[in-house]
């Protein structure tokens, strides 16, 4: 079962996540508040997030193969894995992304 993180010593580890969005289209604001609660909630003080705005920078949306948005990706721990969507339900997105 998840449990909220940050009040475990041993919680070393941080999760890092990238989360791309095209604009600041409601759909996009949605998914930047869905995926800081729950990091927040979640992950506490062991995550780093990256936001980037394709828009802003489509060569590193070719770059890095984003061709959905929003896109969430995952690439520490391993595996690396991808999400797409507004990431609304936090224990699907955890679960989805094999962070427990």
């Amino acid at each position: 079962m998840l449990k909220k993180k940050g009040t475990d010593p041993g919680d070393s580890e941080k999760c890092v996540l990238h989360l791309y969005v095209a604009g600041m289209t409601d759909k996009s604001m949605q998914a930047i508040r869905n995926v800081r609660l729950l990091c927040e909630q979640y992950l506490g003080d062991a995550f780093d997030l990256e936001i980037t705005d394709i828009y802003k920078n489509p060569a590193l949306a070719d770059k890095k193969h984003i061709v959905l948005s929003p896109s969430l990706i995952k690439t520490f721990p391993l595996p690396r894995k991808t999400l797409v969507g507004n990431f609304a339900d936090p224990l699907k997105v955890l679960s989805a992304l094999g962070i427990d």
